[in-house]
């Protein structure tokens, strides 16, 4: 059979095509990103958020040059995107060092020394809100800084959807109700925190596809109560505080549903700008996948089977098939069920015609997680231009 012929990929989508001929001379593995579908992807985010600000998901991106690069397009009154949602201390001061000027941690911290050093710096405590859901963060913050008045924080309030003792959705904070929202308000400016703003993150409806008619059922009903819950929760913080910078909602499933609430100021976004193979099944967007990775063929062990180098990205979340990565140029390859993504190798079906040192590319099945597998994107343009730039990895960090 004869071999395929990568530099003509009739069969590939534009992305991919236009990534193999501008990373034809460099070896695999390697990821790439599609900077027109990066582009096609802010721009559907912001439409979707209808005015509404999008504050950007670092850890869906883990690259600073990306971060930018979407943050540049900057807030009009048709919105846009402001601000970064980061997921460690030590990363939003990092952050902060490189220039940015407002940071919300989507997550509270327990690092003692990240927190002595943010209560030390004062451009770090005017850009970076802190995120809490629990008395002991309190005690905790104020007894690793020293006592620092005026520090910035942000509840986090659980968005799950309750039917009995049902919980649909993710396991995050233990604040739930307008009363407890407001006694953890009133603690935290009796202890001499700055509340800036209340974060309700509805993971059923922004994590979840919803081709399924029973999934958008609940996601309907998801939004309805924490429409109303949310509305409540932030009068009652704001009875103890006053306004409120922030109110934040929502995730790249949810962008639309998030940014219709009377309540929210701000909605966060980050998958939707790579869109990973998760995001492939949403009826609320077009998916446009922008970042690939491709690998070597380094094995030919039988006639139809090729074997590449590594290719063991698997995903966080529950394991299962969802969360390894998924070959998809040539388009007819797949993974073996007995051995499935590798360490150092991955032997892929339906592989006739590849020869060694051909490339196979693939997705991830989320977002940022691929970053922490390379230390570098090749950005690749429209006209096929490239540029090389770092990840988080690339620049020698890793925040867990």
């Amino acid at each position: 059979m004869p071999a395929i012929d990568l530099a003509r990929p009739a069969a590939a989508t534009p992305p991919i095509a236009r990534l193999h001929a501008a990373t034809a001379d460099l070896d695999p593995p390697l990821a790439a990103l599609d900077l027109s579908r990066l582009h096609a992807n802010a721009a559907d985010l912001v439409r979707r958020a209808g005015g509404t600000p999008i504050r950007v998901a670092s850890k869906s991106v883990r690259c600073r040059a990306v971060l930018e690069e979407v943050l540049g397009t900057g807030l009009t009154a048709a919105g846009g995107f402001r601000g970064i949602m980061a997921y460690s201390l030590r990363e939003a001061l990092w952050l902060v060092r490189a220039g940015a000027e407002d940071v919300l941690l989507g997550y509270p911290t327990v690092e003692r020394a990240a927190l002595a050093e943010l209560a030390a710096a004062e451009a770090a405590r005017a850009a970076i809100t802190l995120m809490i859901d629990d008395p002991a963060h309190l005690e905790l913050i104020a007894d690793a800084t020293g006592g620092r008045a005026g520090l910035r924080v942000c509840l986090d309030v659980d968005a799950s959807l309750r039917i009995g003792p049902l919980h649909l959705g993710v396991r995050r904070s233990p604040l739930r109700t307008p009363e407890q929202a407001a006694e953890l308000a009133y603690a935290a400016k009796r202890a001499g925190f700055a509340v800036a703003g209340v974060m309700t993150y509805e993971a059923q409806i922004a994590g979840l596809p919803d081709a399924n008619p029973a999934v958008r059922l609940v996601k309907r009903a998801s939004a309805a109560e924490i429409g109303g819950r949310r509305a409540r929760v932030v009068d009652a913080v704001r009875a103890v505080v006053g306004e409120l910078e922030i109110v934040n909602a929502g995730g790249t499933g949810s962008v639309e549903v998030s940014a219709g609430s009377a309540a929210v100021t701000e909605v966060t976004a980050g998958s939707g700008l790579y869109v990973p193979t998760l995001f492939d099944n949403y009826r609320s967007f077009t998916p446009r996948p922008a970042l690939y990775f491709a690998l070597p063929v380094l094995r030919r062990p039988a006639p139809s089977i090729a074997t590449v180098f590594a290719g063991g990205y698997i995903a966080s979340g529950p394991a299962g098939a969802a969360r390894v990565p998924k070959p998809v140029w040539p388009g007819r390859l797949r993974l073996l069920g007995a051995e499935g993504a590798g360490e150092v190798q991955t032997p892929l079906a339906g592989a006739r015609g590849l020869r060694l040192g051909d490339r196979v590319w693939f997705r991830h099945a989320k977002a940022g997680e691929l970053c922490e597998r390379f230390d570098r994107l090749f950005l690749v343009d429209a006209d096929g231009g490239r540029t090389e730039v770092p990840t988080y990895r690339g620049e020698g960090k890793c925040f867990g």
